[in-house]
């Protein structure tokens, strides 16, 4: 649809997928623009004009299909959509069935965007960083591949998130990460005194080849920075504002 940004990966060329910032919506106020979450304070006849206006920018016709994420390492299969009072908890979904459209929700954290053309198996995660450090993407393999999905097949894309540049963290959290793989040292940089910037993207990337996956595409789209295109928890955080509103990754199959 016309006005809806839509950023795609040469990676998951041929297969329906976008990556969605807040151009091209409804929604006004400091939420403005195509926000498509139900949990913030917009009126729901536009979020719900804003979900439809990013599935006819994708894939024209099909059923959208939304977790209720809550920064898990869970993913679903999913055969069919789910009644949106009865979403799973869950940050990932997986499906092998034509004209779903899965979903995930970011506003600094990292989409993930997965497909196995061969086998007919697409995923999307919600990777902040307790989903990634947690093992989302991992659980999102895992789930393709009881869909009949191969690792060394797999492609994927990681789509717009808050960049390292924008992501102070403290040494708490530096700990943590380097607690559970020393190697993990290598996605910090230096900050000011007892903090340090997160590489979000670049530690995601590495958990997806861990996994096996071979072709991997980031976008390295700064959701902080970009205010314009992209809505950022963290930006509105700094800010002292109430809302903060949530873009859309999507991928499904045609029917």
């Amino acid at each position: 649809m016309s006005g809806v940004q839509v950023h795609r990966a040469g990676a998951l060329d041929g297969v329906p997928h976008g990556f969605l910032g807040r151009v091209g919506g409804v929604s006004t106020g400091i939420v403005a623009g195509l926000n498509v979450g139900l949990g913030s304070d917009d009126l729901p006849g536009a979020v719900a004009e804003n979900r439809c206006r990013a599935v006819a920018a994708v894939l024209p016709g099909a059923r959208l299909t939304t977790v209720f994420q809550i920064h898990s390492a869970d993913a679903v299969t999913v055969l069919a959509p789910f009644d949106e009072a009865l979403r799973p908890r869950a940050d990932a979904l997986v499906t092998n069935q034509p004209g779903l459209l899965l979903g995930i929700l970011t506003a600094d954290c990292a989409p993930v965007l997965l497909a196995d053309r061969e086998a007919g198996v697409v995923g999307a995660a919600h990777a902040g960083w307790k989903g990634a450090i947690g093992g989302v993407t991992d659980s999102t393999i895992a789930a393709m591949e009881g869909l009949g999905a191969r690792s060394d097949r797999i492609v994927a894309a990681v789509g717009p998130c808050i960049a390292r540049a924008s992501y102070e963290v403290d040494a708490g959290f530096f700990r943590r990460f380097c607690e559970q793989d020393p190697a993990n040292e290598r996605f910090f940089a230096d900050g000011r005194p007892e903090h340090f910037q997160f590489d979000l993207e670049a530690y995601v990337v590495h958990r997806l080849a861990r996994a096996g996956v071979r072709t991997i595409e980031a976008l390295g789209l700064d959701t902080y920075a970009n205010e314009d295109r992209f809505f950022s928890f963290r930006r509105a955080t700094h800010r002292g504002e109430p809302d903060y509103g949530r873009q859309i990754s999507l991928i499904g199959l045609a029917g």
